[in-house]
């Protein structure tokens, strides 16, 4: 299951920043590509499993999951597949590997919550 390994390295980037900034992260967003190759709700599971027992236990991970989205030479224009199994413009059927959406595993904001100074 390799979406543990991607949670890992998730709550970590998200560890090193918080520490770095002195923040308390409260949710990480990711966008989250149909072709990416991960499992949503995998995914998520295994983020709780990652957070346990560091700064991040009890963050959130929202995800926004895309589509794909392919360019069609043909039409000259970028259209959602209607399925991930055929690499056709929806419109006008010309096979298309142009792919604009939908590869992204990405780490787009952080919700923080400002930690109290220490006092000196």
């Amino acid at each position: 299951m390799h979406e543990l390994s991607i949670a890992m390295s998730i709550v970590e980037l998200a560890e090193e920043e918080a520490s770095r900034r002195g923040v308390q992260i409260e949710a990480v967003h990711l966008k989250l590509g149909a072709l990416a190759g991960v499992v949503k709700d995998a995914l998520l599971s295994c983020y709780e499993m990652a957070c346990d027992e560091t700064p991040l236990q009890g963050s959130r991970l929202i995800i926004e999951e895309l589509p794909v989205i392919i360019f069609c030479t043909t039409c000259q224009a970028q259209h959602p597949l209607n399925s991930i199994q055929l690499f056709c413009c929806p419109k006008c059927g010309t096979p298309s590997d142009l792919i604009v959406q939908g590869k992204e595993l990405e780490v787009v904001a952080l919700e923080i919550k400002e930690c109290a100074p220490n006092p000196a």
